[in-house]
């Protein structure tokens, strides 16, 4: 790993569960026989792994450790994007949230002292990130659209209790009324082809899995090549066609009469009316007009080696 003999660690201490308290000791203790002084921050409130990674100390720390959900994850990737210095800084992450989409796209193991040892013992990769409205970043999904507050209007002792199964138990009450998905009419131009119509949800995606589902987004998709995967979802005109856009989705079929799917790099839109965007999971704002836009290969983390197994 890094030559600096430090690592700088912020964990969530309500994650899944409380499931960082539970595992700190093992974790330390990796660190540790690996030869690493930890400093350890518990995040307390909204902001604090954002603030932690903005202000890190570069000149002292090799690494900042993450253990958290991908909302915690995504304040540490702010943070380091908003540094004045622009200095890049490596990140090893500990998945203990509810659907830990991103752990799941990079292979990385759900034991919290066996993610520890891949932040020891692993390899640094880079992979995309995107920019929104240039002012704020998501590691790998914004979504926008009808359903799309489900992910940050879930309570955290909801997703605590039930994990993964929280965020169904919000979705489904609302997909039985159909009278209630309202249609945004957007126009988006994604790298010169344009499009336009009536939809009721669009993602922007860098990932393997989605909402705890991997290969809903096809199986070929590359984190690194610069290129968002795009999904738009039309309008549905009953609840026949609502079942029928799910079970597409759930088989991978994406390019059909219910939805379109491409890739690009810069996505400019214009949806009336203003639509609530989530980034990685978090309120991102509500806008008229977005432009998304790829960083190849922004994100230092550390990943599985699996040439050394």
């Amino acid at each position: 790993m890094d030559e600096k003999k430090e690592i700088f660690f912020v964990f969530n201490p309500i994650a899944g569960k409380g499931k960082v308290k539970a595992s700190l000791t093992e974790i330390l203790e990796v660190f540790a026989r690996g030869g690493y002084q930890v400093t350890v921050r518990p995040t307390l409130e909204k902001g604090d792994a954002e603030r932690a990674a903005r202000e890190l100390d570069t000149k002292r720390y090799g690494l900042i450790a993450v253990a958290g959900g991908d909302g915690t994850l995504d304040e540490v990737v702010k943070g380091i994007m908003q540094r004045e210095d622009g200095a890049e800084i490596t990140i090893g992450y500990m998945p203990a949230g509810s659907t830990n989409d991103f752990a799941a796209s990079h292979g990385m193991p759900s034991e919290l002292s066996e993610a520890a040892r891949v932040i020891i013992e692993g390899k640094t990769e880079s992979y995309d990130i995107g920019m929104f409205n240039a002012s704020n970043y998501f590691v790998y999904v914004s979504a926008f659209g009808n359903f799309t507050h489900i992910s940050y209007d879930t309570p955290q002792n909801m997703k605590n209790i039930f994990g993964h199964a929280a965020y169904m138990m919000r979705v489904v009450p609302e997909l039985l009324q159909f009278n209630k998905i309202k249609p945004y009419h957007i126009k988006a131009t994604c790298d010169g082809s344009e499009y336009e119509g009536d939809y009721a949800l669009g993602m922007v995606t860098n990932t393997k899995s989605v909402g705890g589902f991997s290969g809903v987004l096809g199986n070929n998709v590359d984190m690194q090549d610069g290129l968002f995967e795009v999904t738009l979802i039309r309008m549905p005109k009953g609840p026949f066609d609502v079942n029928t856009v799910i079970s597409k989705l759930l088989a991978g079929d994406l390019n059909n009469e219910y939805m379109e799917h491409f890739q690009a790099s810069e996505i400019i839109m214009h949806c009336e009316p203003a639509v609530n965007f989530s980034l990685d999971g978090e309120f991102g704002g509500e806008c008229a007009d977005a432009r998304l836009s790829v960083l190849k290969r922004k994100l230092l983390i550390r990943v599985p080696d699996t040439a050394k197994k």
